[in-house]
């Protein structure tokens, strides 16, 4: 109408000006740089969540220490990390650590660590305990899981069809009373120069993957998925039953990466079977066959999902550009290129968008060797409280 009030030429040069400076913040805002009130509101209020990895400083140093098991996926990817954008800027330092020593490492205040990458969450609720009683404060800033796996057996191809001729299905009640052949194989298939039945699995006090083994003993004789509590492992008939199988164990080494590659390297002298992560014993599959026959892939009826958590520590050695730092790097590890490359080493990755059956895909390739998609039935992580006294009763049994 013309009696409506028009913009003079200065008006209308401060609209533009205007939507321009709201435009300018908005994009500050999403690139993660600080502008004024917004970025003190995003940046330094108490609680807020750490930056993005583009205002991590240039030349920042973090620590990951890390389960064995994610030996070659990690350092592939630490190398790529660094020629990217946000890589550039920051040094990640791999160190290689059986689970539970990277939690102890932790709790005794190693300032190398700013990331614990344990192989499961399983120890999780031990860590927190333990962290509080020494530090205070809950010591995990952020959590998410790379990628899972779950618990095998992994035999030499013709012991596994000799006990399982004998035996049935694998199990660890089987596999006891395999161990209680006082001739061995001699016994379970007439094969005296094969020696005594071996079986071997990592120490429970130094492994994730020994902790488990126990814990998964402990879901097979109560026949449980859920549930176990500490009156399960007090009970005298369990612990008879979990002692007599331990006592025959072999190996206990600290790490599963180095316990697995000790039996393909020895060969059936060595080990008859392990009790091992699915992705280790996946990398092993065709340099085994090579070398000493096939091996065999069988799962515990009850089993338990690794799933390889990264957990950026609250410590009070770590800057807020370590942090920062240690989020990019977690970014990096979650991209989908990065997550496909994780199923090439054997693991399910961590996002569930990325497909398990591929083509070129070991879950495909590796059939003939007992490989499944379905793990069996999934447990879930007892108490701190029962999983500490499950560790006791091992040491002090047969602790060595």
């Amino acid at each position: 109408m013309s009696g409506d009030p028009k913009l003079t030429t200065l008006g209308k040069i401060s609209v533009i000006l205007f939507m321009v400076g709201c435009l300018a913040a908005a994009w500050f805002y999403f690139r993660g740089l600080p502008t004024g009130l917004l970025g003190w509101l995003r940046a330094g209020s108490p609680g807020a969540p750490a930056g993005p990895p583009t205002s991590v400083k240039a030349n920042t140093e973090i620590g990951v220490a890390y389960g064995t098991e994610k030996k070659l996926w990690l350092e592939w990817a630490a190398q790529q990390f660094a020629t990217t954008d946000a890589g550039r800027r920051v040094k990640v330092n791999l160190l290689p650590m059986g689970s539970l020593e990277g939690s102890q490492a932790l709790i005794a205040g190693d300032t190398r660590i700013h990331v614990w990458s344990p192989a499961s969450r399983v120890y999780e609720g031990t860590f927190v305990l333990d962290w509080q009683a020494r530090h205070g404060g809950n010591p995990i800033l952020k959590a998410a899981d790379l990628a899972l796996t779950p618990m095998v057996f992994v035999w030499w191809e013709e012991r596994y069809q000799a006990f399982a001729r004998k035996y049935g299905a694998a199990s660890f009640g089987t596999v006891g009373r395999a161990l209680g052949e006082g001739s061995g194989w001699a016994a379970i298939a007439g094969k005296p120069e094969w020696g005594l039945f071996k079986i071997g699995h990592t120490h429970p006090n130094q492994s994730n993957s020994g902790l488990v083994t126990l814990l998964a003993m402990a879901q097979e004789y109560y026949k449980k998925t859920r549930g176990l509590v500490l009156a399960d492992i007090l009970e005298p008939a369990f612990q008879e039953w979990l002692v007599r199988i331990e006592r025959g164990v072999s190996g206990l080494a600290p790490s599963t990466g180095t316990m697995m590659r000790e039996m393909v390297l020895k060969g059936p002298s060595a080990f008859d079977v392990l009790v091992v992560y699915e992705s280790v014993a996946i990398e092993y599959l065709k340099s085994a066959e090579g070398r000493w026959g096939s091996l065999h892939i069988t799962y515990p009826e009850r089993n338990f999902w690794n799933e390889n958590p990264y957990y950026i520590i609250d410590a009070a050695w770590s800057s807020a550009d370590q942090r920062r730092a240690a989020e990019a790097f977690l970014e990096f590890l979650l991209s989908e290129p990065v997550q496909r490359q994780s199923l090439q080493h054997g693991f399910r990755p961590g996002d569930p968008t990325v497909p398990i059956k591929t083509p070129d895909s070991p879950f495909v390739l590796y059939t003939r060797y007992g490989l499944q998609i379905e793990p069996g039935s999934a447990c879930e992580a007892p108490a701190p409280e029962v999983i500490n006294n499950l560790l006791s009763l091992w040491q002090r049994q047969v602790g060595r």
